[in-house]
């Protein structure tokens, strides 16, 4: 008779917890799904916080980074099916994933293509090993020694290790009179155009437009740029006042989930 080898763990945080997904898989969604989908997160936190942890030192608080891991485990866990292998093969590169936005959309100052993130990653380590072994800041030219890099490629690097850092808008960017008076920042910037954040909004719901059914196109159309009353679009299409009010509403309601999910999606 064959023997069952026991499925190898790499890490001590990684439970064996194949039965219960495969239960969880099977229940439908109520108090005992939701008891034994917060039993597997529980289980796996501290895979998470592990995982976590390797994100340190890069300007993120360490419990900023463990809250955001924690909540790629949550998505992974959702997500999850038995069929699709060992759960901590799964569950890791959607916490990375997650833990990577969280950088990308919360800590850079400003946008860095990932050719110079990945270069800025190799001057920071460069950096750090030099330090350790001699006194002062590096070179230029010791950077890219150390970093296997082009010198201008470090000075991209290094410039790249400033976008997690901003400038207060406070900070004296211009002098002023000879009473060494300057302008902030602040004072320098400009205002935010008027309307602004409507043209944003309506980028957003065109896909979900174009996708309308006719007649719910049409009405929208009636509604919001011919500026018809319900009462006159019901007369048109010959259907009552209330029909026309359930289906704004309805179709209102569907392009705001729809909006909302692509921006889901994209963060």
């Amino acid at each position: 008779m064959p023997t069952t080898v026991p499925r190898h763990r790499t890490h001590d945080d990684a439970p064996d917890t194949t039965a219960a997904f495969t239960r969880l898989n099977s229940l439908d969604q109520g108090p005992e799904h939701d008891a034994l989908r917060d039993d597997l997160v529980a289980q796996w936190l501290p895979m998470s916080q592990r995982v976590a942890g390797k994100y340190r030192n890069r300007g993120a608080e360490l419990d900023d980074l463990r809250q955001v891991a924690a909540m790629g485990l949550v998505k992974a866990v959702d997500r999850y099916e038995v069929a699709r292998g060992a759960f901590e093969a799964y569950a890791i590169p959607t916490i990375n994933g997650e833990l990577k936005r969280h950088f990308r959309d919360t800590l850079w100052s400003v946008h860095v293509p990932r050719r110079v993130q990945e270069i800025r990653n190799k001057v920071r380590v460069a950096r750090s090993e030099l330090q350790a072994a001699q006194p002062g800041e590096p070179t230029i030219a010791e950077l890219a020694a150390q970093a296997g890099l082009e010198e201008d490629e470090v000075r991209d690097g290094l410039q790249a290790l400033q976008s997690f850092k901003s400038l207060s808008l406070d900070a004296e960017t211009i002098r002023g009179d000879e009473a060494g008076e300057g302008v902030s920042l602040a004072d320098s910037l400009g205002q935010a155009e008027a309307g602004f954040d409507t043209a944003v909004d309506r980028e957003a719901v065109k896909p979900a437009l174009r996708a309308l059914p006719e007649r719910e196109s049409k009405i929208l159309y009636m509604r919001f740029f011919q500026d018809k009353t319900q009462n006159q679009i019901a007369t048109e299409l010959g259907i009552s006042q209330m029909h026309v009010s359930r289906l704004i509403t309805r179709t209102c309601t569907r392009i705001r989930e729809q909006a909302l999910a692509e921006h889901r999606d994209v963060a």
